[in-house]
């Protein structure tokens, strides 16, 4: 198997490229997925939110509140990291569970890990990662897109793209980047030659591994 970490900022198109990477027979796991998944009715993430924040994030069927939780932890970094240590572990569990069943179905599986927050987190993640696809566009186009295709406010969307990492810093993590402020056919065009790159490591990684006697 060969895990190859799919990043970028809010808005910069990484659900498209991502689409694309399974069109060409990757395996892809969404973080943001995972991330709901661990805070589900009856978990022991959701459990844990409601004892440290309280059961005002908690709504009236007895899922998390997200918009609630979100006024809270936004402003306030102690908040913010308790939330992390609360749904990370979670998430890097129900992750290694995803990677088996991969695994287990196909040894030689490529899998793209969709997640938006690697440089803010730490980067290649203790070595799982073995190859990094940056997404960005730049800042004044994903502030467009939040207003245009989510309906969020001007102010808002420009405070949740200063928020996170800056380009420099997710390039600093590169092996690829693709750069989605043209057309989509540029994007597919990119993201299609990232596909091949990682095609390529992944052999080459595969190579690597092999025993001696194999080779």
């Amino acid at each position: 198997m060969f895990v190859t970490a799919l990043t970028g900022g809010i808005a910069a198109g990484k659900s498209t490229v991502a689409r694309r990477f399974a069109e060409h027979g990757a395996v892809v796991i969404d973080a943001d997925r995972l991330a709901r998944e661990a805070v589900e009715p009856g978990t022991p993430g959701l459990a844990a939110i409601a004892e440290r924040f309280g059961p005002g994030v908690i709504d009236s069927e007895g899922r998390l509140d997200r918009p609630a939780l979100g006024a809270v932890v936004f402003a306030d970094d102690a908040a913010r990291l308790d939330l992390n240590g609360i749904t990370h572990p979670a998430v890097a569990e129900l992750l290694k569970h995803r990677l088996a069943e991969s695994t287990a179905a196909d040894p030689d599986a490529i899998v793209v890990y969709d997640v938006p927050l690697l440089a803010e987190s730490g980067g290649r993640r203790d070595g799982l990662f073995r190859y990094v696809v940056v997404v960005e566009a730049p800042a004044d186009t994903r502030v467009r897109r939040l207003i245009e295709l989510r309906g969020m406010a001007a102010d808002e969307a420009e405070r949740r793209v200063a928020s996170q990492a800056s380009d420099d810093e997710r390039r600093a993590l590169a092996d690829v980047v693709i750069t989605t402020g043209g057309t989509l056919d540029e994007t597919v065009q990119q993201t299609d030659a990232a596909w091949l790159s990682i095609r390529e490591a992944a052999a080459r990684a595969s190579a690597a591994d092999r025993p001696a006697w194999q080779s």
